[in-house]
């Protein structure tokens, strides 16, 4: 089989498992169709122990109202449950889930969820069509329809989404300058260690865990793995946080660094958009 014959293969299955999986969308049997979504909120917090293991987040127990009873479920995140709750503090609302009638093999996230269409898989089986035809093109009628096919679309969806990485960038300056600033404490240092089975190579995670107290009085327990120094011997160590008051798991020991970051965030955009038109017009030229 040849390179053509290949990638019109490819791009045959790959569109047959996108329209399934746009099929079983508007039949509404996706797994994400079939997922109850639900609203708990943080009952008790666990202070994570000095020198233990990040696996499975900050223990946490939470509470949801069943909606088939509709009697208060309490549950823990021990184990395999979803999302990694990295901030916890009494009172906090995460997303609780799991399949339409199986209520033990539930799901943490760390906000709640909205319902959703199960649309990830299928948009992504598309852009693999997109990828093969981009391919076809290339092999069929040379070399710079590759440029043209890769740039120009990218391009024009990277300049469309620009404004709104604009105003994002925006909301999050307005947001960090509007932040509180309390004191907090490093907690606990915990430590992963891995070893990986290719090549035995042993990688150590180092996650420095920080307790500081809101204005309000709100007690967060939260994993902090930026802008501190020497994290693996920041134990005991007092730092300064800020913090949005309306989320308290949105903060940062370093404002400045923040705000940098969000700028240079908008450049990576612009020149993305740069490059991207740069070489659509270079295959053009080419042709």
């Amino acid at each position: 089989m040849g390179w053509e014959e290949f990638l019109v293969l490819w791009c045959a299955v790959w569109g047959v498992v996108a329209l399934a999986g746009y099929g079983m969308s508007l039949a509404g049997v996706t797994k994400a169709q079939r997922t109850v979504r639900l609203t708990g909120r943080i009952e008790r917090v666990r202070e994570p122990r000095h020198g233990g293991s990040r696996k499975g987040g900050i223990s946490v127990v939470v509470s949801y109202r069943d909606p088939a009873s509709g009697r208060e479920v309490t549950v823990t995140n021990d184990g395999e449950r979803g999302e990694m709750i990295t901030a916890a503090w009494e009172g906090r609302e995460i997303g609780v889930s799991h399949l339409r009638g199986r209520p033990h093999d539930y799901r943490f996230s760390n906000t709640p969820e909205e319902p959703g269409r199960g649309l990830f898989w299928p948009g992504f089986a598309l852009f693999l069509v997109y990828v093969g035809l981009v391919a076809l093109a290339a092999f069929d009628r040379g070399w710079p329809w590759a440029l043209i096919g890769f740039g120009g679309p990218w391009a024009v969806f990277a300049a469309a989404h620009l404004p709104g990485t604009v105003r994002a960038k925006n909301d999050r300056l307005a947001r960090l300058a509007a932040m509180d600033t309390v004191q907090g404490r490093v907690v606990a240092v915990l430590k992963d260690v891995s070893v990986d089975q290719d090549d035995g190579h042993t990688r150590t995670t180092i996650t420095p865990v920080v307790s500081f107290t809101t204005r309000e009085g709100v007690v967060v327990t939260t994993h902090c793995t930026s802008h501190l120094a020497d994290p693996a011997n920041s134990y005991g160590r007092d730092v300064t946080v800020n913090y949005t008051p309306a989320d308290p798991a949105d903060f940062t020991l370093d404002r400045a660094a923040e705000q940098r970051s969000q700028r240079q965030d908008v450049t990576f955009n612009v020149l993305a958009v740069v490059v991207l038109a740069a070489t659509a017009a270079a295959g053009a030229v080419l042709l």
